[in-house]
């Protein structure tokens, strides 16, 4: 083979993996937040946010979470953070989410990235809809969720105690669905 014809044979294969190198989950799930309804309007009334392109969760009674992110103030990335849950009670499957949390103040994202900042026991997220299926049938149970920007709103939602959380399903099938207990750390950058 000549190099010309070799270098146009694999040429769709390098742009393929190009894009997928210059992907970039961060900025993917920030604008799948922008596009979802109520949680839209928060980009320009916040302080900043906290924005987690996945957070696996499992449980079988006993059950435990984690998810890296970003903490970005007036759109600029100014830290590091993750987030560990672990809970007890009834709960089944497993389940992935994106999760973003916005600041109402420069209060609230101190509290924040005091480094072992936890949501108290009340504490609940607005889960955007986006196109959620599951069934079950001889063959096994299957789930699916949909987060396209195109389908995805959310219920009004306003601050309490200066934060604001919404989530996205990403796939898995799991009866619960709060924040309650999930502690972060914080590294600035």
């Amino acid at each position: 083979m000549r190099p010309m014809t070799r270098l146009a044979a694999y040429a769709p294969i390098l742009v393929l993996a190009a894009s997928i190198a210059h992907a970039d989950p961060y900025s993917d799930t920030i604008e799948l937040f922008k596009n979802a309804g109520a949680s839209a309007a928060f980009f320009s009334k916040s302080y900043g946010y906290a924005v987690f392109p996945t957070v696996g969760e499992a449980g079988f009674i006993v059950g435990g979470a984690y998810g890296k992110g970003r903490v970005y103030v007036g759109g600029k990335l100014v830290g590091d953070t993750s987030m560990t849950q672990l809970s007890a009670g009834f709960q089944l499957g497993g389940k992935g989410y994106s999760q973003i949390i916005f600041f109402e103040d420069k209060r609230a994202l101190d509290e924040f990235s005091t480094g072992s900042f936890e949501f108290s026991a009340g504490a609940s997220a607005v889960a955007i809809t986006a196109g959620a299926s599951a069934s079950v049938g001889t063959t096994g149970a299957t789930s699916a969720a949909s987060g396209g920007k195109k389908d995805a709103t959310t219920a009004s939602a306003g601050y309490e105690k200066g934060m604001a959380v919404f989530t996205i399903a990403k796939g898995g099938l799991m009866y619960t669905a709060t924040v309650a207990g999930q502690k972060f750390s914080y590294k600035p950058r």
